[in-house]
C-alpha cells in the first residue's frame, strides 16, 4: 500500500470511529442533583423521584457492611409526596430519626419485615432533610431527601473539566449511560489512537522497502 493510499485509509477509520463516538453516545450530558453532603460516604445511592406522588425507601437495605441501608439512601421529590420507609427484616432494629432539615421524622426502632413509616413532604418542609438510623448511623446508615426546587445543586457527569475517570465503573456513572455504549465509545477512541499512529509513522518514516514491488 502506498503513502496516500494509507493515509486515505487511516483518515477514513479516523472519521469512522469519531463518527461511532459520537453515536455512542459517549459525549456526556450534565445531570443536576441536590448537594446531599450528609450521604457522600453512605451506601444506598440516589434517585430522582420527582413528579411522583409516592416514594418507597427500605430500611435494612443491603450496604455499608450488611444489611445497614437504606435504598435509595438519597431521593429527590415535590412538594406533595408521600415517603413510605418500608423494613426488609435485615440487619437487626432500624429506625429513621431526623438529623437536621425542615422535617422532622422519628420512627421507632423496629426488626420487623414488612413495618412502614410513613410521612408527607408538604411545601412546609421544603430544602433537605438528612436523617439516620440511630442503632447504626456510625456504620453509614444515613439517608437524605431533597423537596422541592429550591435546594442547592451540583453537577454530576462528564464536560465538568475534572478529567477522564481512571476506572471503566467511573466512567459509566459519570456519563449517565449504559456500559455497553461505553465499549463501543472505547474501541472508537482505541481506533482513532491506532490511525493516528500509523499516520505519524508513514509520515516520519515513509512508505516499506518493500511497497511497490511485485507490480503491487
Amino acid at each position: 500500500m502506498k503513502r496516500r493510499e494509507l493515509l486515505r485509509t487511516a483518515g477514513g477509520a479516523t472519521a469512522a470511529a469519531t463518527a461511532a463516538t459520537a453515536s455512542s453516545g459517549v459525549a456526556s450530558a450534565q445531570e443536576v442533583q441536590p448537594e446531599l453532603s450528609h450521604i457522600s460516604d453512605a451506601d444506598g445511592g440516589y434517585e430522582d423521584h420527582r413528579g411522583e406522588s409516592e416514594v418507597t425507601v427500605e430500611v435494612g437495605a443491603s450496604g455499608n457492611g450488611g444489611n445497614l441501608a437504606f435504598s435509595p439512601a438519597g431521593i429527590w421529590i415535590d412538594p406533595g409526596t408521600t415517603v413510605i420507609w418500608e423494613w426488609t427484616g435485615e440487619g437487626g432494629g432500624h429506625n429513621v430519626q431526623n438529623v437536621d432539615g425542615p422535617a422532622a421524622l422519628g420512627s421507632e426502632t423496629v426488626s420487623e419485615a414488612g413495618f412502614t413509616y410513613e410521612f408527607e413532604f408538604t411545601e412546609d418542609h421544603t430544602g433537605i432533610t438528612n436523617y439516620e438510623c440511630v442503632p447504626h448511623s456510625s456504620l453509614g446508615m444515613l439517608g437524605a431527601v431533597a423537596v422541592g426546587e429550591d435546594v442547592p445543586t451540583k453537577e454530576v457527569g462528564g464536560g465538568g473539566g475534572g478529567g477522564w475517570p481512571t476506572e471503566l465503573d467511573a466512567f459509566a456513572h459519570d456519563v449517565g449511560v449504559p456500559i455497553q455504549k461505553h465499549y463501543v465509545g472505547i474501541v472508537s477512541f482505541l481506533g482513532i489512537a491506532v490511525s493516528l499512529v500509523f499516520t505519524f509513522y508513514v509520515l516520519k518514516y515513509g512508505e516499506s522497502p518493500n511497497t511497490g514491488q511485485g507490480g503491487v
